[in-house]
């Protein structure tokens, strides 16, 4: 009986780590794939390097072309993208 309560307060730490530091992290990462699994022609996003740009071509899973000035479009990695500025509307079928 001794021994359980000794590993009271480990099991007790754990617990408040998961809580507060594990769990709001798999939250906000599973937000984020959410967030890049959706993007489309016409959203505009930030990259994790602040530059700001347009959507123009989704290529596959893993890149998009981002227009970041008039003509000039930069292949990103979806990962890199941190937030969407504006989403556009889905098309009216």
């Amino acid at each position: 009986m001794e021994a359980i309560g000794q590993f009271i307060p480990l099991i007790l730490i754990f617990a408040i780590m998961w809580f507060l530091l594990i769990r709001p992290q798999q939250k906000k990462m599973k937000e984020h794939q959410a967030m890049v699994a959706a993007l489309r022609k016409g959203d505009k996003v930030v990259t994790q390097g602040g530059i700001l740009g347009k959507v123009t071509k989704v290529k596959d899973d893993n890149e998009i072309e981002v227009e970041i000035a008039s003509g000039v479009q930069v292949s990103v990695v979806r990962s890199t993208i941190t937030q969407v500025l504006s989403k556009t509307e889905p098309a009216a079928s």
